[in-house]
């Protein structure tokens, strides 16, 4: 492509470390950064612990970037929070290196279409830069760039509480009650659940920790009670895989859930699809169902913790190539989409699988995975290696695989789990893992167990 100025749009890890590599390759990066500093989403939940240690966390041409500066590197088996990542990585990566002079904070891109074309004129396109379109304090902004790179993420875009995808009905009225994705229950927000009945809604890593935080809470402020709202029938599919999960944190993080699970710390309330949120008496009635299967939980306040979907509104005059239900481009979909496994292990991708009919175009980072929620930082990381090497020309390096993603240990390929059954049966283990809970938990109830595969 021979390009020269390269927009990035989005100042978080990923797209950190997207500029980092433009200017390896000699090229100019401009990032566009919607929140007043770098990494504003990861400031939204600097609470959270991240489960995979500092060594898949830091961008090797980052890292290279910040040599110079002095910057000690953390230890690389050690686990970080959100704000142990800014202070130790992303701040330094952008304040104390060239990149400082690449970002522009306090500007949210509206639009990007071709410089002199509309979607639907095809002729010299691919030649014409790109017209990136940003409101900052002082106003509209333009800037043109040869290619362009989003990686704005997800986080200020979730699902809402509706089993349908739309909102429930009432879930507006009663904003002011209900907070999405995994807010700081033993922080900022202890004052707000403290002492609450507090139902979270999800399966996912982000219901799981924020589950855990309240009933830690609970056993600081009486009176705190974590009612767990599951769309599914088998809470056991949020376990994960226990000690096979090569990610240690992320395998813990599901054994500790279920082992509060099956000590009654948490009400679970599965096959729960939302329907309605409504007030009640100064709390919030949440039902799901209708007709005689209705069925309703009141609580004090409401986490929705259903995963995030992309905010394509501004990328509506490009030629995109997403796939109609995850919303990821189509090469990337089938290895991603929830209907058919859950795997961590997706195979590593870049450039060709993330590329559009828009040359020069490129979504990565968490948004490239659409609404599918598998994401990992390193996968970002190899990600926009290879696109940039793509921009570059280097078509070599763009097609070759530099990264080995961990396994989860407990996987689900078109609808059937599989796991290892060595853990199965026989008489109920003193100490509950992820890998067998519903099998231990059946048995602990009497019953005959439910299996692993």
């Amino acid at each position: 492509m021979n390009a020269s100025t390269v927009a990035i749009i989005g100042a978080g890890p990923v797209g950190l470390a997207a500029a980092a590599h433009v200017l390896e390759r000699g090229m100019s990066p401009v990032v566009l950064e919607a929140g007043p500093d770098a990494a504003h989403a990861v400031r939204q939940w600097q609470h959270v612990q991240l489960f995979s240690p500092w060594e898949y966390n830091v961008d090797k041409a980052a890292a290279r970037l910040l040599a110079p500066t002095g910057w000690n590197s953390p230890d690389p088996q050690a686990y970080p929070t959100g704000g142990e990542l800014i202070d130790r990585y992303l701040a330094p990566l952008a304040t104390r290196t060239r990149l400082r002079d690449t970002i522009r904070t306090s500007s949210r891109v509206t639009a990007i279409s071709r410089a002199g074309f509309d979607k639907a004129t095809t002729k010299g396109r691919a030649q014409a830069p790109f017209e990136i379109r940003y409101q900052n304090g002082r106003g509209p902004e333009v800037l043109r760039a040869d290619a362009v790179i989003d990686v704005s993420g997800t986080w200020f875009s979730p699902n809402p509480a509706g089993s349908n995808g739309l909102p429930a009905i009432g879930e507006r009225e009663q904003a002011n009650r209900i907070a999405y994705g995994m807010p700081d229950a033993r922080g900022a927000g202890r004052a707000r659940y403290a002492g609450k009945t507090v139902a979270v809604l999800g399966g996912g890593h982000s219901a799981l920790g924020t589950l855990i935080d309240l009933v830690q809470l609970a056993g600081e402020a009486p009176g705190t009670q974590a009612i767990w709202l599951l769309r599914g029938t088998d809470p056991a599919k949020a376990f994960g895989g226990g000690s096979n999960d090569k990610l240690a944190a992320r395998g813990a993080l599901g054994a500790t859930f279920a082992a509060l699970v099956a000590a009654g710390k948490i009400r679970v309330e599965s096959g729960f699809g939302v329907t309605h949120v409504s007030e009640s008496e100064g709390r919030l009635r949440i039902s799901a169902g209708s007709g005689c299967g209705a069925r309703s939980v009141i609580a004090d306040e409401l986490v929705v913790s259903t995963g995030f979907r992309p905010d394509l509104s501004f990328l509506s005059e490009l030629r995109l190539r997403l796939d109609p239900a995850i919303e990821a481009p189509v090469a990337l979909a089938p290895l991603i989409d929830p209907n058919e496994h859950s795997c961590g292990t997706v195979r590593p991708h870049g450039a060709r699988e993330l590329a559009h009919d828009e040359p020069g175009f490129y979504l990565a980072g968490m948004k490239s995975y659409g609404r599918a929620p598998t994401f990992l930082m390193m996968t970002g990381y190899e990600q926009v290696r290879s696109i940039v090497a793509d921009i570059a020309g280097d078509k070599q390096a763009a097609a070759r695989v530099e990264l080995v993603l961990p396994e989860t240990g407990v996987c689900t390929r078109g609808g059937v789990e599989t796991a290892d059954a060595g853990c199965c049966g026989g008489p109920a283990k003193a100490e509950i893992s992820a890998c067998c809970a519903a099998d231990e938990i059946a048995m602990k109830e009497g019953r005959a167990g439910c299996g692993c595969s």
